[in-house]
């Protein structure tokens, strides 16, 4: 079945996919697809497109997720299917890989079944979940979380973007507010394939990466306030400087990100100042802090290390400080049994893979809440991700598209050698 991927039929549905919201680039190929824009649009009818010509039933979910569902001659078409995919929005100026090569490798995989007269036990579906980036609407991985049933589909349509317009109003816009809840509960097993985003696989020369755990993440917000005063009629004795101190804040999120040691980090990331100019003292700072790792305990002890500080600089510096833990995923392990699918497959086809973790939170992260999960990774040149720079070879594209759908076919019950009648 893997000699079936074609490797040019996979590059040109994610090239075609990369001209939606195409930006402008010195280097590498762009693009903007947010939620319910004209390029989001344009990416789902074109995966519609693909989905209905490889002979796929297609249905759209109350909150944009798009599913397609080979049911192949032979298949049980009331078993628990084996599901595949991604998602097609962007970031602002982000690459091309991310997210669409986990939903066309997701169909190629059940094109290249197909051609290899590949006779599966369960039905196969390719998904493609609604706002992973959260550039609108959410903080990310929306779609997921309603299939999840970590959100309830009101409570994601009625979500907001920064002007007002709400999810529902925004997928109505473009057509693609459909009916009901895809129940990732009811899939038999998950696979996703991922661009790595990191460098593990190009160090290491492997062009597949088996995930073993995809980090957890938080995100924080600390505000510091304090006193804005004339910058050359107040003695530097008689400052409450807000921004200084804040400044010491990220030094002290990353010293004991440092001394957590890998893979956490922590990352203070943004800062408001108000009342951001040059000749007056910094009066109220507010940064956003973002907290990763695949050891849960590590994520507290460096939060719990963000407000010992802010205590510190309160009785220190005369600020006065707050500190909010809003967002709070902890990490998720993958399932022995498709990671152990993953493995091997790579055995299978000769392709070598690489254990590894995930730094990034991905839909994965909620499916595995509900059913049986696994990711794989392909390279990432230089790691970079979330850029137009992004680039993944299309070899290792290909190669990763193997792994894929040797796993499926091992999960969905399907012998490669068997021929359908």
């Amino acid at each position: 079945m893997h000699e079936a991927v074609d490797r040019g039929r996979l590059r040109a549905d994610i090239e075609r996919t990369g001209e939606f919201g195409a930006v402008d680039a010195e280097e590498g190929r762009g693009r903007t697809v947010r939620t319910g824009s004209a390029a989001n649009r344009a990416a789902r009818e074109y995966l519609v497109e693909r989905l209905e010509d490889a002979g796929l039933s297609v249905r759209i979910d109350a909150v944009g997720n798009v599913v397609g569902r080979w049911t192949p001659p032979g298949a049980d078409p009331d078993a628990a299917p084996v599901a595949s995919g991604s998602h097609l929005d962007s970031v602002p100026g982000g690459g091309i890989f991310d997210g669409p090569l986990g939903v066309y490798a997701a169909l190629e995989a059940v094109r290249a079944m197909r051609d290899a007269g590949a006779a599966p036990e369960r039905p196969v579906e390719v998904v493609s979940f609604t706002e992973e980036e959260g550039a609108t609407f959410a903080d990310g991985v929306l779609g997921s979380s309603v299939a999840a049933g970590a959100r309830s589909v009101e409570a994601a349509l009625a979500l907001e973007d920064d002007d007002g317009r709400t999810l529902e109003a925004a997928l109505d816009a473009v057509g693609f507010r459909g009916e009901g809840r895809v129940d990732a509960g009811a899939w038999d097993a998950w696979l996703e394939l991922h661009v790595e985003q990191h460098t593990e696989l190009e160090s290491a020369g492997v062009p597949v990466g088996a995930v073993t755990d995809i980090t957890g993440i938080t995100h924080c917000e600390a505000t510091v306030e304090g006193e804005a005063n004339h910058a050359g009629a107040t003695p530097m004795a008689d400052r409450t400087d807000a921004l200084a101190a804040a400044s010491e804040f990220a030094l002290a999120v990353e010293a004991r990100a440092v001394a957590e040691g890998p893979p956490a980090v922590g990352t203070v990331g943004s800062l408001s100042v108000e009342p951001n100019a040059a000749n007056v003292v910094p009066g109220r700072v507010e940064t956003g802090v973002d907290v990763r790792s695949t050891e849960y305990a590590a994520m507290n002890r460096i939060c719990g290390a963000a407000r010992d500080e802010l205590d510190r600089l309160e009785r220190q510096r005369g600020v006065t400080t707050a500190f909010e833990r809003g967002f709070d995923l902890e990490p998720t392990p993958m399932a022995d049994r498709c990671l152990g699918a993953v493995e091997r497959a790579g055995e299978r086809t000769g392709i070598e893979t690489l254990r590894l973790h995930s730094g990034a939170f991905h839909d994965t992260a909620h499916v595995a809440d509900v059913t049986d999960a696994g990711m794989l990774f392909a390279p990432s040149r230089a790691g970079v991700s979330h850029s137009p720079k992004e680039w993944t070879d299309w070899a290792d594209c290909a190669a990763a598209t193997r792994v894929l759908v040797a796993a499926l076919a091992d999960l969905a019950g399907a012998d490669a050698g068997e021929e359908r009648t």
